[in-house]
């Protein structure tokens, strides 16, 4: 007996021990790192309008369906199964039976709509019944219902139209496709993510009109039809000419577009595209083409004639309008507007002729987003880094006296959606010790229920845990860093480091999170195999205030060479980091960065990886790189320094790039130049293209990419 019980001892005990040092897989890391081994999520997780509910999909043994939860009373009811909606799909003739719960969207406390192949369609929970909203053509893009939830705005190739009724109207209709209308323009930067705006009684719609003729084609070629294809797309890089912006008004009643006299020169950008409560305005910040002048212009929609200018904002450097103007519900002649005039993002209460009432927010911080008002529109809530740039918390803020108090319990990264009135928020965070949590808070951040405390679904897995903290730079000024032991971590060993780096504009690496996504599961699966690895946010990252991310202007590459080497220098004085073995990964502005210290540090790093590197930025996109670079033309110093085709002669340890050759963002030419130029000077350069690949390689592709990149590390670091 004593022996039988030992050894059921001992099995127990394997049991216990073995699943604990479970390796990543590169299928884990390009695959599972988003689902199976991402913390729970709450399915389609939403307010009821009108109510104090939030619903979600729930499946069980026989089917999937909706259900909805009252949070002050804490008790759940089924609304309705995919059962019950297919059985009216057949009935009703809208085709094959749905094979999962639809994306939903409610409409009122008691109906939904979703999209069935082309039809709009309403769902009501009490009845059960479906109902027919509209339809669109099969080629429709871009839909965008109106706020009556029965109207569609769509494009078709190029043009725009809208769907009332299943009947179709016409709103432009250009044979020219360099003319291009309803979609989003600039290239997505200034916070643009669509070409389409709604008016809020539905009465209008406000589109973008672009017109790309004058800009350069590029060519993508398409390998796999022999011979290879060539498809051409607008791209207009860095001095060159950029595309005209045009802002129509489309007048359901009228069927008739006014055009906003929004002037010359027609080289300007026209962001945060705003419509006026009562549907008589219509505003747009106009940014010049050196991005340091905004005017926020007023315009009458009628006439399409300029009101007046509201207010401006100049800076030495760049001024950059990202967010709408945010009208309080109580109060429609009055609006929020996001400005970094004091060094940091914070909220200033205007009136609707121009007037600055206030400067709401104000401190060594930067406010995110807005998430609601209240009521009475006493106060508004914000996401912000009050606490510290690594956080997001929530905060009440009184727009009276600016008095702030925060809702947020937990440390870590907080996203919240408010109710109706503002008075319930669904809290939704994580940090690097939780996966992830799911409460009900109220107005003033008292925890009314959980939804979900989601398991750790990496208990399993052998972890190196995440250790943040900050170094000094040469200035003084503390940089944020994230360091992963190797697994299984010995201090008397001497591991390789290696440093993952983007450090560009519009990003921050390091933040109090649950791990999540390829790169941190890489990270994990390179600790794994012996390795250090190590990040830090240098100057030019996000969120860190304006002299922060403007330190790098008109010479992108030199300041945040220097940072991430005091980040080299921190590293050589661990003693367990052998510094012979320094290798470096970056994607984007990250393969930027990548070569950059490969060629830029007098062989610091002995080995790097560079994924659709920016080479040349003369061959990048006009509003991103003329923000931080000026033009070629203006700036001939800035772009020769940064050019790293200048510094190819400087390879000495080992480099691959990789790039793909279907990238619209970061076009091939880039890595290619770098290519012949290495072919010239005879340096060796390691090379791979995944052939008709985008920006980011997708698919199995992606299995390949990351078993390339980490053999290049375990071969040659």
């Amino acid at each position: 007996m004593k022996t039988a019980k030992f050894y059921f001892i001992f099995f127990l005990i394997t049991v216990s021990v073995l699943p604990q040092n479970k390796n990543f897989t590169i299928e884990d890391v390009v695959q599972n790192s988003y689902f199976t081994l991402a913390p729970q999520r709450l399915k389609q997780l939403q307010w009821v309008p009108e109510t104090n509910k939030v619903s979600q999909i729930f499946s069980d043994s026989t089917t999937t369906y909706l259900a909805a939860k009252d949070v002050r009373k804490n008790n759940s009811k089924r609304l309705i199964s995919l059962a019950e909606i297919n059985s009216q799909i057949t009935t009703a003739g809208y085709g094959d039976e749905l094979k999962r719960f639809p994306f939903y969207t409610w409409t009122s406390k008691n109906t939904f709509t979703f999209w069935k192949d082309t039809n709009l369609i309403s769902v009501n929970t009490k009845t059960k019944n479906l109902k027919h909203i509209n339809t669109v053509p099969s080629k429709a893009k871009n839909k965008s219902i109106a706020p009556n939830n029965k109207y569609v705005a769509f494009t078709d190739e190029n043009n725009l139209s809208v769907a009332i009724c299943s009947s179709i109207a016409k709103i432009t209709n250009e044979e020219n496709k360099g003319i291009v209308s309803g979609t989003s323009v600039h290239r997505q930067e200034f916070g643009i993510t669509k070409g389409i705006f709604w008016s809020p009684k539905s009465n209008y719609i406000a589109f973008y009109q672009k017109d790309e003729t004058m800009v350069t084609d590029y060519p993508i070629v398409e390998i796999g039809p022999i011979p290879a294809k060539l498809k051409n797309i607008k791209y207009p890089m860095a001095g060159q000419k950029s595309h005209h912006v045009k802002v129509g008004i489309y007048s359901l009643e009228k069927a008739k577009t006014v055009w906003l006299e929004t002037g010359k020169p027609l080289e300007q950008y026209l962001t945060n595209l705003t419509w006026g409560p009562n549907e008589k305005y219509f505003y747009i910040a106009h940014l010049n083409r050196d991005q340091n002048h905004m005017q926020l212009k007023k315009y009458d929609v009628a006439t399409g004639k300029l009101v007046k200018v509201l207010f401006e904002e100049k800076n030495d450097k760049y001024v950059e309008p990202e967010n709408p103007l945010y009208f309080l519900p109580a109060k429609n002649n009055k609006f929020l507007w996001f400005s970094e005039r004091d060094g940091w993002q914070h909220l200033y209460l205007y009136n609707t002729e121009g007037t600055l009432l206030k400067q709401v927010t104000k401190g060594n911080w930067k406010v995110l987003n807005i998430i609601g008002f209240d009521k009475k529109s006493k106060n508004v809530f914000i996401t912000a880094t009050k606490e510290s740039p690594i956080e997001r918390d929530v905060y009440k803020v009184n727009l009276t006296s600016g008095k702030m108090k925060k809702l947020t319990k937990q440390k870590g990264m907080h996203s919240l959606i408010a109710n109706k009135n503002s008075n319930y928020f669904i809290d939704s965070y994580t940090s690097t010790t939780i996966p992830r949590n799911i409460d009900i808070i109220d107005v003033n951040g008292n925890k009314i229920s959980s939804l979900l405390v989601s398991d750790n679904p990496i208990k399993n897995y052998a972890i190196s845990k995440q250790n943040i903290f900050t170094i000094k730079n040469k200035d003084g000024i503390n940089l944020y860093c994230r360091l992963i032991k190797p697994v299984n971590f010995n201090p008397d060993k001497k591991y390789p480091v290696i440093v993952y780096v983007y450090g560009g504009p519009h990003a921050q690496l390091v933040t109090d999170h649950w791990p999540i996504g390829r790169y941190d599961f890489w990270f994990q699966y390179m600790a794994q195999h012996g390795y250090v690895i190590f990040t830090l946010d240098n100057r030019g990252s996000f969120n860190r205030g304006l002299k922060f991310e403007q330190a790098t202007f008109r010479n992108l590459g030199t300041e945040e060479i220097k940072d991430q080497l005091e980040g080299v220098k921190y590293l050589s004085t661990l003693s367990y980091v052998d510094t012979s073995r320094i290798g470096v990964f970056g994607w984007s502005f990250g393969g930027f960065m990548t070569t950059s210290l490969m060629l830029r540090t007098n062989n610091t790093f002995k080995v790097g990886v560079g994924g659709g590197a920016v080479i040349d930025w003369k061959m990048y996109e006009v509003m991103y790189t003329e923000r931080y670079m000026d033009t070629p033309q203006t700036n001939p110093e800035g772009y020769k320094k940064a050019n790293l085709l200048n510094y190819v002669q400087n390879l000495n340890g080992k480099l691959l790039l990789v790039h793909g050759t279907s990238d619209p963002t970061v076009v091939w030419e880039h890595t290619l130049s770098f290519a012949k130029k290495a072919t010239d000077l005879n340096k060796p350069l390691d090379y791979f293209p995944y052939v008709g690949q985008p920006h980011g390689v997708r698919g199995k592709d992606a299995i390949h990419l990351y078993n390339k990149i980490s053999n290049y590390f375990f071969d040659n670091l």
